[in-house]
Formats: C-alpha cells, sequence, structure tokens
C-alpha cells in the first residue's frame, strides 16, 4: 500500500496549500491514516482499484460505533473529498461516497451540558487550595479565562504572554478551527486573575534559569502547558467536587448558556465565542432563554390560578 501513502500524502499537500488550519490538516489527516490502517488489514488485501461502496459502509459502521453522529459525518465528509481526488488522479473511475449521506444532525438532539454552579465553586475552591503557589495561581487564572471567555482549551494553550493586553483587558485569540484571529475581553475577575498569576509566572521561569518561554501559561518545566495538561489538571480538580468527569468543552458551553441566561444579547455571544454563523450559538437558545423564561412568567395561566385560588 505505498501507492496509497503516496497519494494520500500528495492529498494532503493540496489540503493544506488550500488554507486549512492546522488542527484541521492534522485531523483530516489522522482519518485517513486510520483509514489507510483498516484497508491494510483486510484479508486479502484489496487493490485501490477494488474498493467499493459494500467496504466503505463496513469501514464507516466500525468508525460510528459509540461515538456521536457529528463525529461520523465529519469522517464521511473527509472521506468523501479524498474520493474526489481519486477520482481525478484516475484511481476510481467514481466516488462511491459521493452518494453516501451521513446520518441527519439535529442541533437539538445533544443539549450542551453545564457545569452547575455547585460543581463550578467547587473546581475554584480545589485550585485555590492547592498547595503550589504558582500552581494555584495558575489554575485560578486557567478558570477565570474558561469560564470568562468561553475560549477553547487549545485557544488557550497556544495564548502567549503578548497576546494578553492589560491596558484593553482583552486577549488576543487565534481560533484554531479557522484560523483566524479575534480580540476577547475579559470580565474584571478574569482580568485580575491573570495580572495577579504574571509575577508568579516570571519568577518561577526565574527559578528555572531565567527561560524566555513565550506562552502564556507554562508547566512545572517552564515550557509551554500543552491542551491535554490543562485537560488533566482540570479532571484532577474536577475528582474532588464531581461524581461525573468534567470536559474541557462544558466550560465554553456553561459561559454562553449563563451569558443568555443573564440577558446578554445573541450576536454578542456569538462574536464572543468566535462563531462563525449565530445558528451555532443559537442552540444555545434551548439551554437558556431568558425572553423564553420571561414569556412564561406573564402566561394567562398564572391570572387563571390567581382567580382560582381567590375563589
Amino acid at each position: 500500500m505505498k501507492r496509497w501513502d503516496r497519494l494520500v500524502d500528495r492529498y494532503m499537500e493540496e489540503y493544506e496549500a488550500a488554507g486549512r488550519a492546522a488542527e484541521t490538516v492534522k485531523g483530516t489527516r489522522r482519518e485517513l491514516e486510520r483509514w489507510g490502517s483498516w484497508l491494510k488489514n483486510l484479508r486479502p488485501r484489496p487493490a485501490l482499484e477494488e474498493i467499493n461502496a459494500d467496504m466503505l459502509v463496513r469501514y464507516l459502521r466500525g468508525r460510528g460505533a459509540y461515538r456521536a453522529k457529528a463525529t461520523l459525518s465529519g469522517s464521511i465528509s473527509k472521506l468523501r473529498c479524498l474520493g474526489e481526488f481519486l477520482v481525478r488522479e484516475s484511481v476510481w473511475l467514481s466516488n462511491p461516497l459521493r452518494w453516501l449521506h451521513g446520518p441527519k444532525l439535529d442541533i437539538r438532539s445533544r443539549l450542551p451540558r453545564r457545569i452547575s454552579p455547585e460543581v463550578m465553586r467547587g473546581l475554584w475552591e480545589a485550585a485555590a487550595t492547592n498547595r503550589y503557589g504558582y500552581h494555584r495561581l495558575m489554575w485560578v487564572a486557567l478558570l477565570s479565562v474558561f469560564y470568562g471567555t468561553g475560549t477553547r482549551r487549545g485557544d488557550v494553550s497556544r495564548l502567549n504572554v503578548s497576546d494578553w493586553d492589560r491596558e484593553e483587558g482583552v486577549l488576543l485569540v487565534r481560533n484554531s478551527k479557522t484560523g483566524q484571529e479575534r480580540r476577547v475581553p475579559v470580565p474584571a475577575m478574569t482580568w485580575q486573575c491573570l495580572e495577579a498569576y504574571l509575577p508568579k509566572r516570571q519568577n518561577h521561569l526565574e527559578a528555572l534559569g531565567g527561560s524566555d518561554e513565550s506562552a502564556l501559561f507554562v508547566n512545572r518545566y517552564g515550557g509551554r502547558l500543552t491542551a491535554s495538561a490543562i485537560s488533566r489538571g482540570i479532571q484532577k480538580l474536577g475528582s474532588a467536587c464531581s461524581t461525573t468527569p468534567i470536559t474541557m468543552h462544558q466550560f465554553r458551553h456553561t459561559c454562553a448558556s449563563d451569558l443568555l441566561e443573564a440577558g446578554v444579547r445573541l450576536p454578542d455571544v456569538q462574536q464572543l465565542l468566535g462563531h462563525q454563523t449565530i445558528s451555532t450559538t443559537m442552540r444555545y437558545l434551548h439551554v437558556a432563554d431568558p425572553q423564553l423564561h420571561q414569556a412564561v412568567k406573564v402566561h394567562p395561566l398564572n391570572d387563571i390560578l390567581t382567580i382560582g385560588g381567590a375563589a
């Protein structure tokens, strides 16, 4: 299957040259390599020209087991695009994935889960009681950034010290999905947490020999705090206050839902989260819609019950 590897490399060169974000390129290559490994393990091993719709359906059936509909739909999309490339390269006469549709997705089918106020307080308390001064301020600052701005885990990991504008109170965030930059204002508490953390960060680096690391959040060795390390740290904090695992994306859901519930306009939440279309932000209305709650308060049924009670 060396020919397969060469074709995938050429396809990925074109894909990356089209200006896709680095995270998108990495995810696409990972999906194609997974499919290639599955093909190589088939016995007898098929030639590229022999790959048919039945094989694709078998792979996707296994790929979609215990996974969200959106995950399977994304896998189909990546393979479909590669199929079009193989047709252009005259490897396939036609693309069997062209008419294969993924599962129907409904944004209301899986409501975003929020972090309850009790668990949120528990996370902050666990971070604030860390016996190491640097880690204590770092995790408090991280929690304030995640909940205060709804920024994605990978975007926070890529933040540099130069991305923090203390005068304006904004973070320069680079979207891992679109590659675009946006200036995200932070709440007053997040501003205070970051300003308290930065001197400790500098002292920490000087104690390690004066590293010139540019990352905003650094680990115990003075290097950039990775996305996976952030997840492990949050899960460790969550284990003390929650019986169910806390995912990093729940901070994003909680930030958006709580802002909407507090009466913040939908376009403002869209801009804060960096959503390309407002329809993506609208799914949070199924979790928190202040106007809907206000409408229910003035429902005529309330008057009927009052009259009945007076009678």
